[in-house]
């Protein structure tokens, strides 16, 4: 090839993706729904089990792209602040990452105004994903030890009054699961279908923006 020549040849660098293990399956479901999305992304899920422990993910996402972050044409963070006071959008700046915007998954999944106004009718609510209510058992009554010590539910819960389950897809197993929980917690129960929200913005942002060529780099 003359020196002359341009070449316009895309990198072999995906974009990653690096996500909380409770949105894995609607993560998969939006690239499952963009053909082409699997040759520009490569998805990485950490621990669900950190939703009950934040102190736990600005260190793991921290450790995970000081291994791995320099593989990737660029990088998205598929968490909101998710409790970690801060600490997250540290690490997103140390690596030059971008995240969802929003406090935590419940509101970029019903959207900031929406969210905004159910938090104010009622301060006091416990709000669940189809993620959560599929693994209720293991998340939220094992995984916070009300199996073994049933007297933690007032330790935790005495504030709450009511439960929204917030769902992405629509399924009446999962439905009927969820307002059962609610009984048996003794909360008012609501039910709102609001698919992946502002999930979707890592991935619009990924279709729009293409690779970088060995040129431009």
């Amino acid at each position: 090839m003359c020196a002359t020549e341009k070449t316009n040849v895309h990198t072999d660098k995906k974009r990653l993706v690096l996500g909380c293990g409770a949105l894995v399956y609607d993560l998969l479901r939006l690239i499952e729904q963009n053909p082409g999305l699997s040759d520009k992304v490569k998805l990485q899920c950490l621990p669900a089990s950190w939703h009950n422990n934040p102190q736990l993910i600005a260190p793991g996402v921290d450790d995970y792209l000081a291994k791995h972050g320099d593989l990737y044409e660029d990088i998205y963070i598929a968490y909101a602040d998710c409790g970690t006071g801060g600490a997250l959008d540290r690490v997103i700046e140390k690596y030059q990452a971008k995240r969802i915007g929003g406090a935590h998954c419940y509101e970029f999944f019903a959207g900031s105004e929406v969210f905004q106004e159910m938090a104010e009718q009622e301060l006091g609510t416990f709000y669940l994903t189809d993620y959560l209510v599929k693994n209720f058992q293991r998340l939220m009554i094992k995984g916070m030890g009300l199996d073994r010590y049933p007297e933690l539910f007032d330790v935790y819960f005495a504030n709450y009054k009511k439960l929204v389950y917030l769902a992405q897809t629509e399924n009446e197993q999962l439905q009927k699961d969820a307002e059962q929980y609610a009984k048996d917690f003794g909360f008012e129960y609501e039910y709102r279908l609001v698919g992946t929200g502002g999930l979707d913005s890592v991935f619009e942002e990924i279709d729009l923006v293409p690779l970088a060529t060995e040129e431009e780099k």
